[in-house]
């Protein structure tokens, strides 16, 4: 029975051993070898290339807020009304003055022309027939002025409804139905969901450091694991600097099509920067086991699986430099639990 105790004893032992593990069919990662000067990690945020706050021109009540947040709207939408009745009087004012200036024209052309056939038969004096064409020109004149008045009239109560610049989703709606609208005053916000893209803020020291033509990772830690991990489309380093901060924006442009994508979210960008003669080994994040404070991988060599300690840099999207413990030519096990428990 003795025996029989420490025989099982040795064999939990072995069987809980994390040192050498047959490892034929294990999923496994090879240690990237990156020469460079590093990576920059800084905190972003995700903005639409597209977005419109839509505010007020005239002043006067809210008669139709017909949208809210979320709401999804087309190019040329109505969204908001605003109370048009003073507006509407004075366009009617303004087209029946111009009635009235085209009859005053119709009888200063008449009487101008009586006034020619007059002056040629040598009735009136030239001073009178340059009186007459004057008054002609002068109402003629009246007329292009009272349409003129007519068509901003006429303009003026366009702005009482206000529609959708583009097809895009209601980020924000600021006023109510009812509410007084004045010149200035934002009343919605509409993004376009088509087009995202991540605002990162960088030490100007470290934009000379960037890596021209290099890849930009980004991390969305909101979106689903499929989606979190992207790379920059576009990379566009703005021309100046916040003299309060010292930091330099970079716009990153993102793939199209990632759902659940709002302005707003949290994000990281990765630069790489510009190397000093070193390399870094990298290995994915999945890979690291940590116990306690304990850190290691599993390495995978001969079909067998060795758990090694290694030291820890930074994250790099979703890898981790790797300080001490590895070399460029090995292989990890991309699950430490199924690694573990291979024999």
């Amino acid at each position: 029975m003795r025996t029989f105790r420490m025989f099982s004893v040795l064999l939990l032992s072995v069987i809980a051993m994390p040192g050498w593990a047959d490892a034929p069919s294990l999923a496994s990662a090879s240690v990237r070898v990156e020469a460079g000067g590093g990576v920059h990690v800084a905190e972003a945020v995700v903005e639409a290339v597209r977005q419109s706050v839509i505010s007020a021109q005239v002043s006067g009540r809210i008669t139709a807020l017909s949208v809210k947040a979320g709401d999804i709207v087309r190019k040329g939408q109505v969204l908001v009304r605003i109370d048009a009745q003073a507006a509407t009087q004075q366009v009617t004012a303004s087209q029946a003055q111009v009635e009235e200036a085209k009859a005053q024209l119709d009888v200063a052309r008449k009487t101008l022309e009586r006034q020619r056939q007059l002056f040629r038969q040598h009735y009136i004096s030239q001073a009178a027939f340059d009186q007459a064409e004057a008054q002609f020109k002068v109402t003629e004149a009246g007329v292009r002025g009272s349409i003129a008045q007519a068509g901003a009239a006429t303009t003026q109560t366009g702005f009482y409804s206000l529609a959708a610049p583009f097809d895009g989703v209601v980020a924000e709606v600021s006023s109510e139905q009812g509410d007084m609208a004045m010149p200035g005053k934002p009343l919605l916000t509409v993004f376009d969901p088509a087009a995202m893209r991540v605002v990162a803020t960088l030490p100007q020291s470290r934009v000379a450091g960037l890596v021209d033509k290099a890849e930009v990772r980004i991390e969305l830690s909101a979106l689903p694991e499929a989606q979190r991990q992207q790379i920059a489309r576009s990379v566009t380093v703005l021309p100046t600097a916040d003299a309060a901060t010292h930091t330099v924006q970079v716009r990153l442009g993102l793939p199209s099509g990632l759902a659940g994508l709002v302005p707003g979210m949290f994000a990281r960008a990765s630069f790489s920067l510009q190397g000093d003669g070193r390399r870094r080994l990298l290995v994915p994040a999945q890979a690291v086991v940590r116990r306690s404070e304990l850190e290691a991988v599993y390495v995978l060599k001969d079909s067998r699986a060795q758990l090694r300690q290694v030291r820890l840099g930074k994250p790099v999207g979703n890898e981790i430099e790797v300080l001490t413990g590895l070399e460029g030519n090995e292989r990890v096990a991309l699950d430490p639990v199924a690694a573990s428990r291979l024999r």
